[in-house]
C-alpha cells in the first residue's frame, strides 16, 4: 500500500477525528486549583472551544433545561434574593461633618461578594476619617464615578430584600430609595435591640459579638465585612423577624 491509502484508512481516519476533537475539548477548569482566578480560567476555556456543544447535564433534547440547572438556577437566585449593603464615608465641608460615599460594598446571603467598588470625590474631602473609614486618598482617587455605581447599585437591589445596619444614612449618601416593606435593618428591629441594649440602638460591633459571637471592627472598618456580620445576623434570626413583620401587618 502506499501513503495515500494509509492515510485514508479507517483506522487512521478515526485517530485523526479523535486529535480534532481533543484539540477543541474545553479543558476541565477546577474551581479550587484555579482559586480567585477561576472566572478567568472558565472564560479563557469557552473562547478556547472552536465549536458550540450543548451541555447535555443541563439540556435534554429540546433544549430544556434538566433538574439539576433548574435546581441550582433556583439556588442561585434565593442566594441573590437577600443583599446586605454598607457604606464607608468621608468627611466634607466644614471639619469634615457632612458624609459622602467612599467605597460601597454589597453581598448576596451567603456572603459572596456582589459589588465592592471606591468612589471618586465629588467635593474636596476634608476629613478622610481614616481610622474608622480605612478610606486613603489614592483609594477615591482611582475610584469610578459616583452616577456609575449609583446605577449600578440601584439595579443590583431592584426587587431585592435589602439589609444592613442603619441603612438610612448609606441609602442617603447614595441617593437612593428601597421600599421599607423590603428593609430588614439590624439596627432597629426592637426584639433585638431590647434584648441586647435594653432598646437602645446597639452598634454592628456589639450585635455581632452578641449574635454571632465575632469580633469586628477591631481597626479600621471594612464595608465587605460589615455588610457579611449584617447578612449573618439576620440569617441566624430570620425565621423570627420575618413572623414579627407579619404580625405587625
Amino acid at each position: 500500500m502506499n501513503a495515500n491509502s494509509n492515510s485514508n484508512s479507517p483506522g487512521q481516519r478515526k485517530l485523526q477525528v479523535s486529535m480534532e476533537r481533543l484539540q477543541v475539548q474545553q479543558p476541565n477548569i477546577s474551581r479550587r486549583a484555579a482559586g480567585s482566578n477561576w472566572q478567568a480560567a472558565a472564560a479563557i476555556g469557552s473562547e478556547n472551544q472552536k465549536q458550540p456543544q450543548a451541555n447535555t447535564s443541563d439540556e435534554d433534547a429540546n433544549g430544556t433545561l434538566s433538574k439539576s440547572a433548574r435546581a441550582r438556577l433556583k439556588r442561585k437566585a434565593q442566594r441573590n434574593r437577600y443583599l446586605a449593603m454598607d457604606c464607608e464615608m468621608v468627611g466634607v465641608g466644614f471639619n469634615g461633618q457632612d458624609d459622602m460615599l467612599a467605597r460601597v460594598s454589597i453581598v448576596n446571603k451567603v456572603g459572596e461578594v456582589l459589588l465592592d467598588k471606591h468612589v471618586k470625590p465629588r467635593a474636596p474631602v476634608t476629613d478622610y476619617r481614616t481610622a474608622v473609614s480605612g478610606i486613603r486618598p489614592h483609594d477615591i482617587e482611582n475610584g469610578e464615578e459616583f452616577e456609575a455605581v449609583q446605577d449600578e447599585v440601584v439595579k443590583l437591589l431592584h426587587g431585592k430584600i435589602l439589609v444592613g445596619h442603619a441603612l438610612r444614612n448609606d441609602l442617603a449618601v447614595l441617593n437612593i430609595k428601597h421600599p421599607v416593606a423590603h428593609i430588614r435593618d439590624t439596627s432597629r428591629y426592637k426584639p433585638l435591640c431590647k434584648l441586647v441594649s435594653n432598646g437602645h440602638t446597639p452598634s454592628l460591633k456589639r450585635l455581632t459579638m452578641a449574635v454571632l459571637g465575632q469580633e469586628i471592627q477591631t481597626g479600621e472598618h471594612n464595608s465587605v465585612e460589615d455588610a457579611r456580620a449584617a447578612m449573618g445576623i439576620y440569617n441566624r434570626i430570620a425565621a423570627d423577624w420575618e413572623k414579627y413583620l407579619e404580625r405587625r401587618q
